[in-house]
């Protein structure tokens, strides 16, 4: 083992040490003696509170429990099992009415609703996509996805198919109609674009100028006014650049020379630390703050090799203009981004505190992202990320809105260490859990001065609703959870929350994740739902899938949708308390069998690359074969519906071994294209730690604390990097 080194009455793994030594403070300028007395500090003030918040959640849930063991089933006097909620404090009184006041916001929070990425801190290439994505090319989206129909005379070959890309100008063309519309006739016809005092003029096929219907859409050009290389739009906040050089293969087939349209995509990125990460010791906590430290610095870069190539990523310029009055403009090149903290459950052993006892991951958290930041904060950044100073954390897993208050209390007290102005450090507050949900008016509230996002997911929120009232009876199926009243008064709850606490303007209101990577068609069709419900961001999840999903936000006038609903009658406490539990559980045995495979093959597929190869988000095949991108909060949700089915008896331990046993050659062969891969029960009969691990998050579900995952990951995937340094040890003896 390591030997590790002592600072401030703290026990810190040297790799940690290592690189607060020689690679954040060289390059942030802090004290690396200063930094560990104050993270001391901050441990002894509040890992107490944060244990005390933890026993918390658990004499609430045994309450529940019990409560739930005398009344099974669902309430039968709904306004009883209310006041039961509010007498032990889980349903707390709302707040008087109230304003957030968060200033310095930059205006991708502000004033661009947009698209928004997560994506694992742990990968520097796709942290670099991430952040790079704040422009995707409209063709190249349009012409690689399924939005065109891959058959004939339109399908994707080889080559290019000229018939496709005709298909794709015509798409784009009609987005031109649709957010910069011409005061007569079409984008359609054009032949070419203009700049003349100001205003862009565009000639037509049948020989008239013409220009735009609302002259504030034109932003700016680059190139010559008579002959622009690009023509920069505006429409929603949101951006569009008509890139036009005629002597390009594609822009000599377009009569106005149009090469492509470049969509403003992905406003902001969550770069993420926690559900979609495999973090579980001091050298992977380590490597990660490393990335976050060159994405604030504006230094990280990633090589890779595809198809025999070596290819290198690094973070891209600003990008400069011509403004409408002549004058040089720029606009950012990449995305603002925001870093997701760890929980409040989370324990790591990369420091330890005085008695030798792992610390709350959030701590080391709150204090190493910000110093890595430091550089970004006090505008020394090569690639600047927030212009206003801030640093916008996103906090998981809160549960009520003392939770809430704890964080600000801790952002605070971070902000004091490192000299910062208050209110540097914003909060994303995610709304992913049950007693958060009843409570948000208050939780808002408690961070008033620095809330910059709220934000559902039908995931973790569910696992909750699951765990949280696991012995009232056996729960819906998976795929009816969506159509429960449950989740629509959630999702209209949330929205009326942001809007009546006055989000527009200071905060997002956020959606959750497409999940399919793979389709987006059926994304294009639906997705602008999340918009209309009032939402300014919805996840994505990945850089094609952003620049589809901005489209949507020039169909949708998000503002108009925000005023529209700003005084609508809220409807949230009772309809959430509506446990979705299955009215009549008398499933068939084939109708058992599909929900237990379909879940069983969910979680060995996304933990045999979690616990081997340390992979916390990747897309994993259904038993469709529909690659669908699964984080922990998709592993939570499927885990807590079988437990709770085992609980109730709609299923038998011996049935879930079988079902394991039934799917691991199926996940075995969907992996079997993966030099990497470990096979979960080898012919022996002998059960990998995989295996065990999604074993055990079933049969042992109901007893994670809230249902989380975390505990039995953490310990498999260290088991398993430790019998795999044994066995290269053994390899050089």
């Amino acid at each position: 083992m390591n030997q590790r080194i002592d600072e401030a009455g703290l026990q810190i793994d040297p790799v940690l040490h290592a690189f607060v030594a020689d690679e954040l403070a060289p390059r942030v300028g802090v004290d690396p003696a200063a930094l560990w007395t104050g993270l001391a500090e901050i441990v002894a003030e509040f890992a107490p509170r944060n244990a005390a918040l933890l026993r918390r959640r658990d004499e609430l849930q045994e309450q529940i429990d019990e409560w739930h063991r005398r009344h099974p089933g669902a309430p039968a006097d709904p306004g009883a099992y209310r006041a039961f909620l509010e007498q032990i404090g889980y349903l707390a009184p709302a707040p008087v009415p109230f304003r957030i006041t968060t200033s310095r916001i930059d205006p991708e929070i502000a004033d661009q609703p947009g698209p928004q990425l997560v994506v694992p801190i742990t990968n520097a290439r796709f942290a670099i996509n991430a952040a790079n994505a704040r422009w995707g090319s409209l063709y190249d989206a349009v012409y690689g996805s399924d939005l065109v129909p891959d058959e004939p005379p339109t399908i994707r070959s080889g080559s290019y198919n000229p018939a496709r890309g005709a298909a794709v100008v015509a798409f784009g063309r009609e987005l031109l109609d649709v957010a910069a519309a011409l005061e007569d006739g079409s984008h359609v016809d054009a032949t070419s674009y203009r700049v003349e005092d100001g205003r862009l003029v565009v000639a037509l096929a049948d020989g008239r100028l013409v220009g735009l219907a609302d002259e504030g859409v034109f932003a700016g050009h680059t190139g010559d006014s008579g002959a622009p290389t690009s023509v920069l739009l505006v429409h929603h906040g949101l951006r569009l650049e008509i890139v036009i050089d005629p002597d390009s293969a594609v822009g000599a087939a377009d009569r106005a020379g149009v090469r492509d349209i470049l969509v403003e995509s992905a406003v902001t990125a969550i770069m993420d630390f926690e559900d979609s990460v495999a973090v579980v010791d001091a050298a992977d906590k380590t490597a990660a703050y490393a990335v976050w430290l060159g994405l604030m610095e504006g230094t990280v870069t990633a090589t890779f090799e595809k198809q025999g190539r070596s290819f290198s990523r690094a973070l891209e310029p600003d990008r400069p203009y011509t403004a409408p009055d002549g004058t040089a403009a720029t606009l950012p090149g990449r995305v603002l981004m925001l870093v997701r903290n760890v929980g409040l459950h989370m324990y790591t052993d990369a420091v330890l505190d005085s008695s030798g006892r792992e610390i709350p991951e959030g701590l080391l958290d709150a204090v190493m992202t910000t110093a890595c930041a430091l550089g970004d904060l006090r505008a020394q950044s090569d690639r600047p990320n927030s212009r206003t100073g801030s640093l916008y954390v996103v906090k998981p897993k809160q549960h009520g809105a003392a939770e809430v208050a704890f964080s600000a209390d801790l952002f605070a007290r971070v902000e004091d260490m490192f000299g910062l102005a208050a209110g540097s450090m914003k909060m994303g507050v995610m709304d992913e859990e049950r007693r958060t949900s009843l409570n948000l008016d208050a939780a808002i509230a408690a961070v008033r001065d620095r809330v910059f996002f709220i934000n559902t997911g039908f995931l973790d929120r569910t696992g909750d609703e699951i765990h949280t009232s696991r012995l009232a009876g056996p729960f819906v199926r998976k795929a009816d959870m969506k159509a429960q009243p449950f989740l629509s008064s959630y999702e209209a709850a949330n929205v009326a929350a942001g809007l009546q606490a006055g989000f527009p303007g200071r905060a997002q209101i956020g959606k959750g994740m497409w999940a399919m990577p793979d389709l987006m068609r059926p994304m294009y069709e639906t997705k602008a739902a999340q918009l209309r419900a009032g939402a300014t961001t919805a996840w994505v999840p990945s850089p094609t899938a952003a620049t589809i999903h901005a489209l949507h936000y020039h169909r949708v006038d998000v503002d108009a949708v925000q005023r529209e609903l700003a005084d609508a009658p809220r409807d949230g406490v009772d309809g959430m308390l509506q446990i979705p539990l299955a009215a009549d559980a008398d499933w068939t045995y084939e109708e058992r069998r599909a929900e237990l495979d379909g879940n069983v093959q969910s979680i060995l597929g996304y933990v045999v690359r979690w616990v081997d190869q340390g992979i916390g988000c990747s897309k994993v095949p259904d038993l469709d074969d529909v690659a669908l991108m699964e984080d922990r909060a998709t592993l939570r949700i499927s885990s807590q519906l079988l437990a709770n089915w085992l609980e109730h008896e709609v299923v038998t331990e011996a049935d879930v071994m079988q079902s394991l046993h039934r799917m691991a050659p199926v996940v075995d062969a969907q992996n079997a294209a993966d030099p990497h891969y470990r096979v979960l029960v080898a012919e022996d009969g002998t059960e990998s730690l995989s295996f065990e691990a999604a074993r055990d998050l079933i049969l042992l579900g109901g007893e994670q604390p809230n249902g989380y995952t975390e505990h039995i990951l953490h310990r498999a995937r260290r088991a398993r990097k430790t019998a795999d340094a044994e066995a290269s040890a053994e390899l050089f003896r």
